[in-house]
């Protein structure tokens, strides 16, 4: 069953009041990433099998489900694609992998991704993503790898995102070849526990 939410340009519902009363017969992951796809630009056709009126997305090529079929996994990488992140994808609250790197994905990072809190690994480097790392990434607990390298990324890292090195489970943390002000060192005199931090060479005295 096909559930058309994304279908209103015009009416924002907030994604929390949203999920919670979504029909649970109706797989609306399927509508969150058909929606997205709406908004990507796809040369090589790699989103072809992504089919809205399949009972749930877990037989598109790109996406791994658990065996609840709830999607756990999106890899896009260097698949060609260009176009926005959308705020609809904090809706997979099931994502543990979102591996968009190597393509022309513009805009900024949509802080609903804070919503995610299974993820283990976001994977956005090397696209075109502008604006500052949204503080919300600082929810992400179970995170291990975030990866926003080679990006057009601005402003200061939060502290909330720092503190997930420090006291989260974040091993890699690579925010280099960005605009961002300010330096990060892996030293002992700052106390994280991090296996990689990198920023940009240039910044650190």
């Amino acid at each position: 069953m096909y559930c058309s939410f994304m279908a209103s340009k015009t009416i924002l519902i907030p994604l929390i009041l949203f999920a919670s009363i979504v029909p649970a017969n109706c797989n609306f992951e399927a509508d969150v990433l058909y929606g997205w796809k709406t908004k990507l630009t796809d040369p090589s056709q790699v989103l072809q099998s992504w089919d809205p009126t399949l009972a749930n997305p877990c037989t598109w090529y790109h996406i791994t489900c658990n065996s609840e079929n709830r999607v756990t996994r999106v890899d896009l990488g260097d698949a060609g694609i260009s176009g926005p992140l959308v705020p609809e994808l904090g809706l997979l609250t099931n994502l543990q992998y979102l591996e968009v790197y190597g393509n022309k994905i513009s805009g900024s990072i949509p802080k609903e991704i804070g919503r995610l809190t299974k993820l283990v690994s976001l994977d956005l480097y090397r696209n075109h993503l502008t604006g500052s790392i949204p503080t919300s990434l600082g929810n992400l607990k179970s995170l291990k790898f975030m990866r926003l390298h080679s990006n057009k990324l601005s402003g200061t890292i939060p502290i909330k995102v720092i503190d997930l090195v420090r006291v989260g489970t974040l091993q890699v943390l690579n925010v280099s070849d960005n605009n961002f002000s300010g330096t990060v060192r892996p030293t002992n005199i700052t106390g994280y526990a991090v296996t990689t931090i990198i920023q940009d060479p240039k910044l650190e005295a």
